[in-house]
């Protein structure tokens, strides 16, 4: 198993989306309402892998686990 810091820190939107199992678009409007943080590196846009893995525990501490 690699380390944490073997892994990246950030993804490609495109990446993130994948891994969410949500569309681009999806993504790009959470980062665009301020629910998933995101840097701009020049005209890329990156998803920290931590913001993804804390937007995703919020998420499920909100809703309980369930549906």
């Amino acid at each position: 198993m690699a380390s944490r810091s073997d892994q990246e820190l950030l993804l490609r939107v495109d990446v993130a989306a994948e891994r969410l199992a949500v569309s681009r678009a999806t993504l790009y409007r959470l980062i665009q309402r301020g629910e998933l943080p995101a840097v701009r590196i020049g005209s890329a846009v990156r998803v920290p892998v931590s913001a993804v893995e804390r937007w995703l525990a919020d998420q499920i501490a909100t809703q309980g686990g369930g549906l």
